[in-house]
């Protein structure tokens, strides 16, 4: 004779413990957001990159009526233009075919950077 389980109890607590595992997961990547956003460090430059290469570096605070800048791609086909106000960097405007960068938030904390990978266009902010 083989026994029978009663499964219905086996799926409720399978469901409960699904339904504990996800509370679990949800907590977590609310800790982290709020860890990262705790520790997260203003940044004092922006290096702008064309191709690997740094072509130039601005202060953050050196701009406070706006700075705005236009670079030619690696290729000298396309323009990206940034404007850096109110300790704020944001791509304004580019000829890429996507604009994901022109769409990107404004950045200013370190580590943070808006890339353009048409135009191998990077503007990253740094501690020093």
């Amino acid at each position: 004779m083989t026994e029978r389980r009663d499964s219905s109890k086996d799926r409720q607590k399978l469901k409960k413990a699904d339904i504990i595992l996800l509370i679990g997961i949800l907590l977590l990547g609310i800790a982290m957001i709020f860890i990262i956003q705790l520790f997260k460090k203003p940044g004092k430059k922006v290096v702008v990159e064309i191709d690997g290469k740094e072509v130039e570096s601005f202060y953050l605070n050196e701009a406070k009526d706006g700075l705005e800048k236009t670079y030619k791609s690696y290729d000298g086909k396309g323009e990206n233009t940034i404007l850096i106000k109110d300790n704020k960097v944001k791509v304004i405007s580019a000829d890429c075919p996507d604009k994901i960068c022109v769409k990107h938030k404004e950045i200013d904390s370190v580590g943070e950077s808006i890339i353009c990978l048409p135009h191998r266009f990077v503007v990253e902010v740094k501690d020093e």
